[in-house]
């Protein structure tokens, strides 16, 4: 192997300016086979497996250039050196990276007896190869690509196949991939609760307890509810304008709370005891006595109720 030691050499030389110019930057082992062609430099076609080494820096995240060096493992001893490009096709942090390979290749045959007449002992290639890479771990990444070459100086094209181990210095060169996102555990959602309030207002004619078929609607509003919500009860509060005696319109509040209560227990069948009612006479006015509409406003019965339902979206 008339080339390793000069090889061996450059590589070190390569490894250890790259180390100082740069965190970035490989070194790896690498097998090797190369189906030669016969009609360029060998006889019969020789099939040359190949062991030997790689060093590579990082130019950024998607390029880098590599230095390599293989020796025949067989009795017909040829040895290999190469410069490649390698442009890595997507993100440092995926899990598989392909890359393609642009680069030259020497061949340095160490037996000329092998040698188709009228060739040289030396061999230049233009390189063309498509690979995908992994990383193994932190530090270690696994590649292996197909290597087509074109004789430079001789007819005659050659395919090779390429595995190497890399091992990564630095703290950019090649990272392990990300991990998996993973998945935040569902939380339940406290379900929101909204308080509905039902406000019944009925109005009554001057000296009447007769309920107004108007007011069917709100009756018809707080009897459903009732009917959904068996827990509510309901108190109804009956009231008189100023006109007439209190104990006259303590009777005649009492009388329309009670009519109310009537009505929606007998037309809605809600539960007697379900609703309690009560008279107030003339002692809670909310609108002045003085003028016919503020004396209407007071003549009523009026109920409140109020209940929890959950916010469907």
């Amino acid at each position: 192997m008339k080339a390793f030691h000069s090889v061996l050499g450059a590589l070190v030389i390569l490894a250890s300016g790259t180390a100082s110019a740069s965190d970035s930057w490989y070194m790896g082992a690498t097998v090797s086979n190369y189906n030669l062609d016969n009609e360029r430099a060998v006889v019969d076609g020789i099939d040359g497996n190949q062991i030997g080494l790689q060093i590579g820096k990082y130019l950024d995240e998607s390029l880098s250039v590599e230095l390599g060096y293989g020796a025949n493992t067989g009795g017909d001893d040829f040895d290999v050196l190469s410069l490649n490009g390698v442009l890595w096709l997507n993100d440092q942090a995926a899990k598989w990276r392909p890359y393609v390979l642009l680069g030259i290749n020497q061949y340095d045959f160490n037996d000329a007896s092998n040698l188709v007449a009228g060739h040289d002992d030396r061999s230049k290639q233009l390189l063309l190869g498509v690979g995908v890479g992994t990383m193994v771990n932190d530090h270690y990444q696994f590649r292996a690509d197909v290597r087509g070459m074109s004789s430079l100086d001789e007819d005659g094209e050659d395919v090779g196949v390429q595995l190497s181990i890399n091992r990564a210095f630095g703290g950019t060169a090649a990272p392990a991939p990300a991990p998996e996102p993973v998945a935040a555990p569902v939380v339940a959602q406290e379900p929101e609760i909204r308080t509905i309030t039902i406000r019944l207002n009925v109005e009554f004619e001057f000296n009447k307890d007769t309920v107004l078929a108007v007011y069917g609607d709100q009756l018809e509003a707080i009897a459903a509810a009732m009917s959904v919500h068996e827990d509510i009860e309901l108190v109804l509060e009956g009231h008189t304008d100023s006109r007439g005696s209190d104990e006259y319109n303590n009777d005649l509040s009492a009388r329309r709370a009670a009519a109310v209560k009537q009505k929606l227990s007998a037309d809605y069948d809600i539960a007697a005891d379900r609703i309690s009612s009560v008279g107030y006479g003339e002692s809670r006015p909310i609108a002045s006595n003085e003028t016919d509409q503020g004396r209407a406003r007071n003549r009523r019965v009026v109920g409140e109720m109020s209940f929890s339902e959950v916010v469907v979206d």
